[in-house]
């Protein structure tokens, strides 16, 4: 039998707009290229660059651009989040991202389910502090009350060595400790959302 195929969805949470170089967007890439190799076709958004609105709605009025990243996202079977850590937590933006996830908690199909059941999430966390282990621990809470099923191994991470500051972009090379985590990552992320698309989750009763 044939491989089902998958697609998958970046965000990321840069705060910096396009086209500035961004770490956050570095890792994101490489995320998606680990995924690629299982065949996974992906795509990236980066969040500042349009405009989403503050609130816990899926539409939250005119100029608001969340629905259209909403659109995608629910298209995809994995999300990539992907965030910079800002004085030990995940960005603003990365934030606003989840809190606009929390409308999906009134959204279900004909049987019950949200419409994120059966999708896959990772996360992704840059930064040249500490505090990534946090960031992914409360982002997986995050996604997770909304929906999303998180797989084994579905963090991956870069942080710079205390109080030297420098940023995932400048580095020659991927370390090779982060190299082999993205590798698990998309593994085990593209395994379990392939037995999400052929096995769906009951309806709820």
């Amino acid at each position: 039998m044939a491989p089902t195929t998958l697609t998958a969805l970046a965000l990321t949470c840069s705060l910096k707009p396009s086209p500035e170089p961004s770490s956050t967007d570095k890792l994101a890439r490489q995320v998606l290229d680990e995924l690629a190799a299982h065949g996974v076709a992906g795509d990236l958004i980066r969040v500042v660059d349009h405009e989403v609105r503050p609130g816990v709605e899926k539409d939250m009025g005119e100029g608001d651009e969340w629905p259209m990243i909403r659109e995608r996202v629910l298209a995809a079977d994995i999300l990539v989040l992907a965030t910079p850590t800002w004085v030990g937590h995940p960005s603003s933006v990365a934030q606003r991202v989840m809190e606009r996830l929390d409308a999906e908690l009134s959204e279900t199909d004909d049987e019950g389910r949200l419409l994120t059941y059966g999708k896959v999430a990772v996360v992704a966390v840059v930064g040249n502090e500490d505090g990534a282990h946090k960031i992914i621990a409360d982002c997986f809470q995050a996604l997770n009350d909304v929906g999303f099923t998180i797989p084994a191994s579905g963090g991956t991470y870069w942080n710079n060595e205390a109080m030297t500051p420098k940023d995932y972009i400048e580095l020659e090379r991927t370390p090779d400790p982060v190299a082999s985590t993205n590798k698990k990552l998309a593994n085990n992320a593209v395994h379990l959302a392939r037995l999400l698309k052929q096995d769906r989750y009951p309806p709820v009763q």
